[in-house]
């Protein structure tokens, strides 16, 4: 002990404290890995596991931005006009016969106008006219189905590609495959204002080396780059001497490692997350620093949480970050059971942010190598329930994609006439992860990893790449 005292230049009372209770950087690192909140980071060398990496084939986006609608919204109001819903509205066709989570009763007519937007005339409802104007920039896949009407399973599907906990999300297979631009903040980046129904999962590195987990941020309350990621700086040492005391602590950890075999992912994280902690206490704070905006930008993005995590996401994007998530909302706020025009409050919340990022990537010549996909877990019924409210479905449902390689103005596949089921040009969850995977440049048939004797992918043994999305 008296010799690592005199290494750190403190005291043994000191040491043990910090050391032992983990104060200053140590605890950021040590409390954030412990509850799996902070994705770890790599060292500077050449064998980085975060180094940037070479893609399969070249890539048509460098960056993704996930803007996840969790609780599932509705198709046939946002963007999958159905007219056959108000011809026949309140009567029950066998064909809404489908089965879904609960009982449902007769055909529910929107309650949102649609009207056509841009040279491409996509329709849209009311409910989204500033993502209207930007329709000649989106691709709108109105012909998605996934495997499950539940929350749980349809949010690790969509995220995981597997509706069992736990496989590793896709932003922890995009840092496996192809690392991150910058060493200095997390690759993978999940800003969500409390926890999804299942919660960290969704961002889970599983069997993949804990260096690739997202990194939770929770911007509930504000996006103060000094308490959206909490210790990030040390008021105990200087850099130098924090420097110095991890220095020490990796030796330390690599001489157990070694002997340990040198393999053992766990402590590998630990300790690459002590030297991503470090590393952040300068960039980190200055990117989620949205005062540096101009007016101008604060003022068309709009106010609230939503609003603060589109604009994080275009910064973290242009500083190098490879996936941002930006969720909706704590729990499953799109889950309008009991009357779908609440749909209306949620969409005032999202519709000017993200027409604002799609605006400001275009306008900063990001997009081209940003692609951002906007949807739910799964959509909603054509029939009611409770009166005005829609169930669960997972048989048919809208997603769409901007930028990133992305032919825009289009609609791709289609859903019955009532809205229910994909029948035209069906794209199943898999299929939009071989998509998105190879828009990054990979093939999603060999970005494997062996665990538990066998190879696992991402689109498991599912998958095709839908090329007539590409521009």
């Amino acid at each position: 002990m008296n010799s690592i005292s005199q290494q750190l230049g403190i005291s043994r009372r000191e040491t043990l404290q910090r050391l032992g209770t983990g104060m200053g950087v140590l605890g950021l690192a040590g409390l954030l890995a412990s509850d799996g909140t902070l994705a770890s980071g790599a060292d500077l060398g050449s064998t980085s596991p975060l180094a940037s990496k070479a893609a399969h084939f070249a890539p048509r986006a460098k960056h993704v931005i996930h803007l996840f609608m969790n609780g599932g919204p509705s198709q046939v109001d946002t963007f999958d006009p159905k007219p056959a819903l108000t011809k026949y509205n309140g009567q029950r066709p066998p064909s809404a016969d489908l089965k879904t989570e609960r009982k449902t009763g007769g055909l529910l007519m929107s309650p949102f106008k649609f009207q056509k937007y841009g040279e491409s005339g996509i329709e849209v409802s009311d409910l989204f006219p500033h993502v209207g104007s930007c329709i000649d920039d989106i691709c709108v896949i109105r012909s998605m189905h996934t495997n499950i009407p539940n929350h749980e399973p349809s949010l690790l599907m969509m995220n995981s590609g597997e509706t069992q906990p736990t496989r590793p999300a896709m932003g922890s297979w995009l840092l496996y495959g192809l690392g991150t631009e910058n060493q200095n903040l997390p690759g993978y980046v999940v800003l969500c204002p409390g926890k999804p129904v299942v919660g960290p999962q969704l961002w889970s590195n599983s069997f993949l080396p804990g260096i690739f987990q997202g990194t939770h941020i929770n911007h509930a309350r504000s996006v103060d780059p000094k308490k959206v990621i909490q210790h990030i700086s040390n008021p105990y040492l200087t850099s130098t001497g924090q420097r110095r005391q991890l220095d020490l602590l990796k030796q330390m950890n690599e001489l157990h490692l070694e002997r340990r075999g040198g393999q053992d992912n766990r402590l590998e994280a630990r300790i690459e997350s002590f030297e991503m902690a470090f590393r952040m206490q300068t960039e980190a704070q200055t990117v989620f620093d949205l005062a540096k905006e101009s007016k101008e930008t604060r003022a068309a993005y709009g106010s609230g949480q939503f609003a603060n995590g589109c604009l994080a996401a275009r910064r973290l994007v242009e500083s190098g970050v490879r996936m941002v998530q930006v969720y909706f909302g704590n729990g499953q706020p799109w889950d309008d059971h009991g009357d779908i025009k609440q749909h209306a409050n949620k969409a005032k919340d999202v519709d000017q942010p993200i027409a604002a990022l799609i605006n400001d990537l275009k306008a900063r010549d990001l997009l081209k190598d940003t692609l951002i996909v906007w949807g739910g877990e799964f959509g909603r019924t054509p029939v009611a329930e409770n009166g005005n409210g829609r169930d669960h479905n997972h048989h048919g449902f809208s997603m769409w994609l901007a930028g990133g390689g992305v032919k825009g103005g289009m609609s791709y596949g289609a859903t019955d006439e009532f809205g229910f089921a994909a029948v035209e040009n069906k794209v199943h969850v898999h299929d939009l992860h071989a998509t998105i995977l190879h828009l990054m440049g990979l093939d999603h048939e060999k970005l494997t990893f062996r665990y538990s004797g066998r190879d696992f992918r991402l689109t498991d043994v599912h998958g095709r790449v839908i090329h007539e999305l590409f521009s």
